[in-house]
């Protein structure tokens, strides 16, 4: 029996459903565009003009998916939801440009930020870094992924259903940056590679879950996603699971 060449065994391959489909989509890295619908950057205290968009990251160990538990994290009493569309890509380059920016898209998933906002909050009064706030374990519910035969029209809607209440509603083209613009902007910064997602914002309206939330995230033509939120590890029998609607 040959040696394995690691010294611990490697962790395995991060994959997400495909609607309708057997096999799955491996995920190399999770992007995610910050204040890209106007009038969440008015809530959140920023200016909505077409500046540049920035980008922030979760690992691929915290999507949530298949059924997973939604976790409440630890070091939060302010846990929000932000419904947004996901992008998967199906290949990679830099310096895309605009025109050819849709020929990378594998395709498309109803996606939630969950962010400890208080902790989000801290770490902007002090001028830290704040990947804690958006990158921890049961941070990236996420629907399966639905092939891009076509492409999210402008009209097509992204709501978000708290408890049965609709907290969230907004459109894609309500977007300050289009997808293509995302995709081509980001790839300025660094390569991209197939595998990557991007998460690309989230509509006003974004607000606190508690234990036993069952949140509905839907976006037009895609599968919609149930999950509710339970409590830490050791209390996982008092709540329910992430499921896809029939």
């Amino acid at each position: 029996m040959s040696q394995s060449p690691f010294a611990i065994a490697p962790r395995p391959v991060v994959s997400i459903p495909i609607t309708a489909e057997e096999v799955r989509f491996p995920v190399s890295r999770i992007f995610c565009v910050g204040q890209n619908y106007a009038e969440h950057a008015r809530e959140m205290g920023g200016m909505p003009e077409r500046e540049p968009p920035f980008f922030f990251m979760k690992s691929a160990e915290a999507l949530v998916t298949d059924g997973q538990a939604m976790v409440y994290p630890p070091l939060t009493a302010n846990l929000h939801f932000e419904v947004e569309l996901v992008v998967a890509l199906s290949k990679g380059g830099s310096n895309i440009a605009l025109t050819d920016a849709l020929d990378h898209v594998f395709g498309y998933a109803v996606g939630l930020d969950m962010t400890r906002r208080d902790m989000q909050a801290e770490a902007k009064a002090t001028r830290r870094p704040w990947d804690l706030s958006k990158n921890f374990a049961n941070a990236g519910p996420l629907g399966p992924i639905t092939r891009a035969a076509s492409h999210p029209a402008s009209s097509d809607t992204v709501t978000l259903e708290v408890d049965g209440v609709l907290r969230q509603a907004g459109t894609i083209g309500d977007m300050i940056w289009s997808v293509p613009e995302i995709i081509a902007t980001l790839s300025r910064y660094q390569p991209l590679v197939a595998g990557d997602l991007i998460y690309t914002g989230t509509p006003a309206g974004v607000g606190p879950v508690a234990i036993g939330s069952e949140m509905v995230a839907r976006i037009a033509g895609l599968p919609a996603l149930h999950c509710a939120v339970i409590g830490p590890p050791g209390d996982f029998e008092s709540g329910a699971l992430c499921v896809l609607e029939p």
